[in-house]
């Protein structure tokens, strides 16, 4: 057997792609709120047959009484579909929020390994201020290093 053969998995090219994971579940789901709408109708016809029917002898709410567990069921059935399609919409999310997830656990394993070498690395010794400032020359040179451009006329000379 071949295990790239279509037959053999039907649905594999569609778990693959998030892609099309998302246009098949909303096909599903398009079939599953189609039946809803016809589930609900004939609810609804239910209701008013079975409310409908009174046998002699029979008191005003006998009918409704014993129209109340079908209607219930088919109440359980509407929920359940609905449950259903809201369920598809959410795994479509759920499989695009997978693929995203593959693809940047790669880069943050690459920045936790960067901050795991920064962490167990040695400090570097930072190099003074004063000796970056007077070109590397020692502290008592003679010189005194400006604050600011506004004090350059204010030098001391050696």
């Amino acid at each position: 057997m071949n295990s790239n053969d279509p037959n053999q998995a039907p649905l594999r090219d569609v778990a693959q792609s998030p892609e099309a994971t998302a246009r098949y579940l909303a096909d599903v789901q398009r079939v599953l709120l189609d039946i809803g709408r016809n589930l609900e109708a004939l609810a609804l016809e239910t209701r008013v047959h079975c409310r409908d029917t009174h046998v002699e002898g029979d008191r005003w709410f006998d009918a409704w009484m014993r129209a109340r567990p079908v209607e219930r069921a088919l109440k359980d059935v509407l929920k359940h579909v609905e449950g259903v399609t809201n369920g598809l919409e959410k795994s479509a999310y759920k499989r695009r929020a997978h693929d995203e997830a593959v693809a940047n656990t790669g880069r943050k394993r690459k920045e936790k390994e960067l901050e795991k070498k920064h962490k167990n690395a040695p400090p570097i010794q930072a190099v003074p201020q004063n000796n970056l400032q007077q070109g590397g020359q020692g502290q008592n040179s003679g010189y005194g290093v400006p604050a600011s451009i506004y004090d350059l006329g204010n030098r001391e000379s050696a």
